[in-house]
């Protein structure tokens, strides 16, 4: 007893020290989050990949803390950005899912509750949203209106600038949309949505009407559908999830997406170079379809996939570059780099991935990936990289993208947070900035579905078949292989405890989307 006393004491004296050393901490004149898409633990050469080299995400492990037990909050996008931007578990919300291209606005506006980038505005920081959105547009009663300024937006959100794809790839709009408005758009040929499967606009090309000559003279090679959802419009010689029409002076060119995203970016960091500045960078890469530009092709040794990985890394380096140019010492420019959920080979195209990317294993060493429960749905790739702050190396503690909001606040001196907002989120500035090797000691991992996980320590409890549970030691069995749940009955029980005190805190389950949003 007095040996375990001892041990919680040191314990408490070194979090205590941890803490206090983050007090003088300095204040970063840039925070950059780095947000890849679909990326799995295993992807990149940084954490183990040889087959797809990422020369700038080398660099940044080198020169960074990279951590090896991180987490996205969902095993699927759009609930893993709403709780990075909002520190809430997206999982408490009713109809909180993936959403469709037209969906309406998720995320709490100004008023409703503070989100991370009103919170870096608020302490002085000029904000940037860039690259996959995800997160829905505007509300009322109807969707989006396309061809006319959309509100709210990411504005109204807390980005003081915002060049955004409205959902993903594989989904309509095929647009950019520059601070609320389609970039190119010719009112002349206004834009028109539906999701509605079996609708048709006059005119339009829809893969699932087409027969095999017309396919194969309108696709591109990786451009045709492996499912139902995404063989409706086709727009650049790739169907997509959802029908489109008019539009076509700004639709995007799949292979240039990466570098449009590139240059706002660079543009951003130009034209505030006197300011301290937050951006929120999101790739599309590595999600489908996955139409890599032609100087990128051949980069890897696992086919287009591992090619778009590759022009990941290139848009890491250009916004290093940037950085550096604008004169953001690396000193003064904290750069976090992660993704938002779990890997996938095959998602919807029959794009050859499966083929070329036979052997690989993009969560190795663990299991699953995106949509699961499993580790490899959220255990994700996370690095820190601040020269002369955060001391290069490796963190095993458990962390989670959710406490990016209340962590950050922390370190730029911003405490008046409200009581409804960051509810979820918790300070781990001391682990993030390797003071501590103390994360959380609990962690619950979400899936696509309502379903939920439990990290506890080294153990995981997940729901199993017929409403049974299952539980793994990860620390002996990190793929998820032994179910000890039977062996040790008493945990399990604890741990379901646990979970379901978790549910209930902080408002509970199944609440209402803020403001009006209920229905998307």
């Amino acid at each position: 007893m007095q040996a375990s006393l001892r041990f919680l004491f040191g314990l408490f004296l070194l979090c205590s020290c941890a803490w206090a050393q983050t007090e003088h901490l300095p204040k970063p004149r840039a925070i950059v989050i780095f947000y890849a898409d679909d990326l799995g633990y295993n992807d990149t050469s940084a954490y183990g990949c040889s087959k797809a080299p990422c020369p700038h995400l080398e660099t940044l492990a080198q020169q960074g803390l990279v951590f090896t037990d991180a987490h996205s909050s969902s095993s699927v996008c759009t609930p893993s950005r709403y709780s990075l931007l909002t520190g809430t578990y997206a999982w408490r919300y009713r109809g909180m899912g993936i959403l469709p291209g037209n969906a309406r606005l998720v995320l709490p506006v100004k008023g409703e509750q503070l989100t991370l980038p009103a919170m870096m505005q608020l302490a002085g920081y000029r904000t940037a949203a860039i690259g996959k959105w995800h997160l829905g547009l505007g509300r009322g009663e109807e969707p989006p209106d396309w061809n006319r300024l959309i509100s709210p937006s990411p504005r109204e959100v807390g980005f003081d600038e915002s060049f955004i794809m409205a959902a993903t790839g594989d989904r309509v709009p095929c647009v950019f949309i520059q601070n609320g408005r389609v970039v190119n758009l010719d009112a002349a040929d206004p834009i028109l949505v539906n999701y509605e499967p079996s609708f048709r606009f006059p005119n339009e090309p829809v893969a699932a009407d087409m027969t095999e000559e017309q396919l194969a003279a309108c696709l591109k090679p990786w451009g045709r559908s492996a499912d139902k959802q995404h063989d409706k419009t086709v727009i650049n010689g790739i169907s997509r999830i959802g029908h489109m029409s008019g539009g076509k002076s700004a639709l995007w060119k799949d292979e240039e997406i990466a570098d449009r995203l590139n240059e706002a970016a660079v543009r951003f960091i130009r034209e505030n170079a006197d300011c301290p500045i937050f951006l929120y960078f999101c790739a599309n890469d590595i999600h489908v379809p996955r139409d890599p530009h032609p100087r990128w092709r051949g980069k890897s040794q696992l086919g287009i996939r591992g090619d778009v990985t590759v022009q990941m890394d290139n848009s890491l380096g250009v916004v290093r570059r940037a950085l550096a140019e604008a004169g953001y010492k690396p000193e003064e420019t904290l750069l976090i780099f992660t993704s938002d959920n779990g890997p996938v080979i095959a998602d919807g195209y029959l794009d050859g991935a499966p083929r070329d990317c036979a052997g690989h294993n993009p969560a190795a060493p663990y299991s699953g990936g995106k949509y699961t429960l499993r580790e490899g749905g959220t255990r994700m790739p996370f690095i820190v990289h601040w020269p002369s702050v955060v001391h290069p190396g490796k963190s095993a503690a458990l962390i989670s993208q959710v406490d990016l909001s209340r962590s950050l606040a922390r370190l730029v001196g911003f405490s008046d947070i409200p009581q409804d907002s960051m509810r979820d989120s918790q300070n781990m500035l001391p682990a993030l900035c390797g003071l501590s090797k103390q994360g959380r000691s609990e962690l619950p991992e979400h899936n696509h579905a309502v379903n939920l996980a439990l990290r506890f320590n080294h153990y995981k409890l997940m729901p199993g078949a017929g409403g049974s549970w299952q539980l793994f030691d990860l620390s002996t069995d990190p793929a998820e292989q032994h179910d000890i749940a039977p062996e040790q009955p008493e945990l399990v029980r604890s741990l379901i405890q646990r979970l379901n005190a978790i549910k209930q805190q902080n408002g509970g389950v199944n609440r209402p989307l803020p403001a009006t949003v209920t229905d998307t």
